[in-house]
């Protein structure tokens, strides 16, 4: 099923949003990285439902285990399972969806490639099977600290036609992206998206956004041409979370709007002597290898599929019908879908920051 991801530092996830519990098994883990509970629960208490008033309200701890890899609080190098019961399930609010497909969701597509699937919930497409991703994604932010004090910060910039002020990804902290529910730095947009994500909840729908992500500190050399750019390896990372739709780095699609001359980043050598450039419109990335400058994307996140607003659709056997979703959904996945962000870019530069390593810096 593709639940596999990586190459040296590969993961692979488990489970389905109402069975017994869904987790990530992450092997290729350098040995001798001091690793807590506490740092993992940190990045899954950002992802969690029922965490604020725009978000489901499906009660889950999300509390993680750590079944192997660990020992006396530092990575062993063997393979590191992690496990996240489900606890809060209503398979019970699903029942209708066994045979009536959810407009713009999996339910339609999974019956057409398997002739079988787990409609609680959704099963594997539901969102909840990005638990092992940001939990692994963790560790990946840890080893990219520890070894070249890598940075990865996301958040909002947009809510369906509501777009925040500039902001600039070099200062953006992520005190002021946890500061708020939206995780947006810009207070007004903040004000105005939540009243909207409320509005549209009220009346049975979603809406969808943007979110920008950057990295910043991240290693000259990382990217292995030609099939593993950097960017094509982050845009299929991105773009294999729920509900994504668009991705974008540097200039992205405003970059044909340009000229050659307005668009290339010309060189310089700054007073330490380092090679930079003066713009960043590749988003820190030529060739498909790292430049040293801070890699800054962009995903675009279709609104929530499953609404209790009623839509025509079908059942399994071809009969029309009307459908007005039950269960427990976000209004709008933006917020979090932050930290899920962060933890794809971070496996993908952990993986290749470790394929650098073996390839370049042995000899």
């Amino acid at each position: 099923m593709g639940s596999t991801f990586g190459h040296l530092f590969r993961i692979t996830t488990f489970g389905e949003s109402h069975g017994g519990g869904v987790g990530v098994v992450i092997d290729g883990c350098p040995p001798q990285i001091e690793l807590s509970v506490d740092e993992i629960q940190y990045e899954l208490d950002r992802r969690r439902p029922g965490q604020s008033k725009i978000a489901t309200p499906r009660k889950e701890t999300d509390t993680c285990e750590i079944l192997s890899g660990v020992f006396q609080g530092k990575t062993l190098g063997t393979p590191i399972a992690i496990l996240v019961r489900n606890q809060d399930t209503r398979p019970q609010d699903y029942s209708e969806m066994a045979t009536t497909y959810r407009p713009s969701h999996a339910d339609a597509t999974y019956d057409a490639k398997y002739g079988f699937r787990n409609w609680q919930g959704g099963g594997r497409s539901s969102a909840r099977e990005t638990i092992g991703r940001v939990a692994a994604g963790a560790i990946a932010k840890k080893i990219l600290k520890q070894v070249a004090n890598v940075e990865i910060v996301a958040y909002v910039t947009r809510i369906h036609t509501l777009e925040s002020a500039p902001i600039n990804p070099l200062a953006v902290t992520v005190e002021q992206i946890e500061s708020n529910i939206l995780r947006s730095p810009d207070p007004a947009f903040v004000e105005a998206a939540i009243a909207a994500i409320e509005a549209a909840r009220d009346r049975g729908d979603s809406l969808g956004g943007v979110l920008e992500c950057v990295a910043r500190n991240v290693p000259k050399g990382l990217g292995e041409p030609v099939f593993d750019k950097l960017e094509a390896d982050l845009a299929k990372a991105v773009m294999s979370l729920p509900a994504t739709k668009g991705f974008e780095i540097g200039s992205g699609f405003e970059g044909t709007r340009m000229t050659g001359s307005e668009h290339n980043d010309e060189f310089y050598t700054d007073d330490t002597g380092t090679l930079r450039t003066v713009t960043n419109r590749s988003g820190g990335i030529q060739g498909g290898i790292s430049n040293g400058e801070p890699i800054i994307i962009r995903a675009a996140f279709k609104p929530t599929a499953t609404i209790r607003k009623e839509q025509r659709t079908v059942t399994a056997d071809g009969t029309a019908t009307t459908l007005a979703a039950k269960g427990r959904h976000d209004p709008c996945v933006l917020p979090r879908a932050v930290p899920m962000v962060e933890a794809m870019v971070a496996l993908v530069l952990c993986d290749h920051l470790l394929r650098d390593r073996a390839q370049c810096h042995t000899l």
